[in-house]
């Protein structure tokens, strides 16, 4: 049987009138009674668009036109916003974007979790552009085109968008996007380079480029050049994670200070950690503030990775405890507490997801606890923590949708109270939602 052929879609631009915007930051209007979501479109506007999907539930667009602009609608800084999808909302002023960000939250914790927060803290604020320090860029040579593109894709497409310049990418990275994509055409396995993993310190930059051929001996020293006159550390990743090399110097240390505390963080590039420095300082300080520690204190720090809470909290009460999915991470954070001379804190690899009541690290009890989970949350982890009884939880999340999943049920099965909760602006110009929560136990 022959599948049924799909039907083009409609060229012709389409008027709607937005009415709101969607958790990924597209404008939501109604035609002929159907939802559509639109690229590029803001609350409050009347726009023309074209259709680029159709579903039987909703269709998805973007803007050719701007027929009533909304007043919060800005020119946006970078040249390729309208092409790249590293970003969603340039065109919104900032301000707004955290308020936006902010009423995400709040709606969610509504709507999926039945709970409110007696208090709405204010959002932590940083730097606008350049603030980005982590990043996977793709690499790709198109013949078409005969060059290689390195950066971001482009918006709802597998392809690379043909980038200049990224402004939310530390400049050390961000203005020199052309110049990495010739030095990588320059070499002889030029279509070999498939990503580069960029990580900045608080000195430095390293690039780590997945190569899936053996670099020759001349395009080592064309990318050691490369290296040496922008100042940038290469390494280069043959296979998996443990393949990672240094190339440029022989001997590289990334690393991270934490003033406030008096300790520093050695990471590697393919190490999870925060992508941005200045909201990372303050989101650890909020942590520390809303546990309102004592020197008595003992606390369990999950999903802990590297140590990035764990080792401030260990310098501001008795003893601090992290459990980290990835053992990888453990063994980076136990050398961390090491050389920073932390003798109050343990680091532990289990599955988050499983059974911890039997570990001997977990019936030695805790007073507090602080949750760092992805993007699915801590669903699984919750009636152990329940069971505890611990007087505060701390829950800093990368979704709103999970925490406030999560939020109810500590609240309404667990009876914990939600005393306050923010945003934090981790990721500027895009519709990312990093928040904050307290809950304590009992009226």
């Amino acid at each position: 049987m022959s599948r049924r052929k799909r039907k083009p879609l409609p060229t012709t631009p389409v008027r709607v009138t937005i009415d709101n915007l969607n958790h990924e930051g597209r404008g939501v209007g109604r035609v002929d009674g159907k939802t559509v979501f639109v690229t590029g479109a803001l609350l409050g506007e009347d726009v023309e668009f074209t259709y680029s999907a159709i579903h039987r539930n909703f269709d998805e667009g973007v803007v050719v036109s701007i027929l009533k602009a909304s007043v919060e609608r800005i020119a946006p800084r970078c040249p390729h916003f309208n092409v790249c999808g590293g970003c969603a909302m340039q065109h919104l002023a900032p301000e707004t974007q955290i308020a936006y960000k902010q009423k995400v939250l709040l709606d969610d914790l509504k709507h999926i979790g039945k709970v409110q927060s007696k208090e709405v803290l204010p959002p932590l604020l940083g730097p606008y552009w350049g603030y980005r320090r982590k990043a996977r860029l793709g690499v790709k040579y198109v013949p078409r085109k005969e060059k290689v593109l390195v950066g971001f894709r482009e918006r709802s497409s597998p392809f690379l968008a043909e980038l200049t310049r990224c402004e939310v990418l530390h400049p050390s990275v961000g203005e020199r996007i052309e110049a990495l994509g010739a030095m990588i055409a320059s070499l002889s396995v030029y279509d070999k380079i498939v990503q580069i993993e960029v990580a900045v310190d608080d000195t430095q930059t390293a690039l780590a480029l997945r190569n899936m051929a053996e670099l020759s001996d001349e395009d080592r020293e064309k990318v050691k050049a490369f290296a040496i006159e922008h100042d940038i550390h290469i390494y280069l990743q043959p296979g998996g994670p443990d393949s990672l090399n240094p190339l440029w110097p022989e001997h590289i240390q990334l690393r991270y200070v934490l003033d406030n505390y008096d300790v520093s963080f050695a990471f590697k590039p393919g190490d999870f950690t925060q992508v941005n420095t200045d909201i990372n300082r303050q989101m650890i300080d909020r942590a520390i503030e809303l546990l309102d520690l004592t020197p008595e204190d003992r606390v369990l720090d999950l999903f802990c990775g590297l140590g990035n809470f764990t080792l401030p909290l260990a310098r501001r009460c008795a003893e601090v405890v992290g459990v980290e999915g990835e053992a990888k991470l453990v063994e980076r954070a136990r050398a961390n507490a090491a050389e920073n001379a932390l003798t109050n804190v343990q680091f532990h690899a289990a599955d988050l997801a499983g059974d911890l009541e039997h570990s001997p690290w977990w019936k030695q009890g805790f007073d507090k606890v602080l949750i760092d989970p992805p993007r699915s949350g801590a669903q699984e982890t919750l009636a152990h923590i329940a069971r505890m009884k611990v007087g505060r939880i701390v829950y800093v999340s990368c979704n709103p949708s999970t925490l406030a999943r999560d939020a109810g049920i500590l609240i309404n099965e667990y009876g914990y109270r939600l005393v306050q909760a923010g945003v934090m602006d981790m990721f500027p110009h895009t519709a990312h939602v990093e928040s904050i929560a307290l809950f304590v136990k009992g009226k």
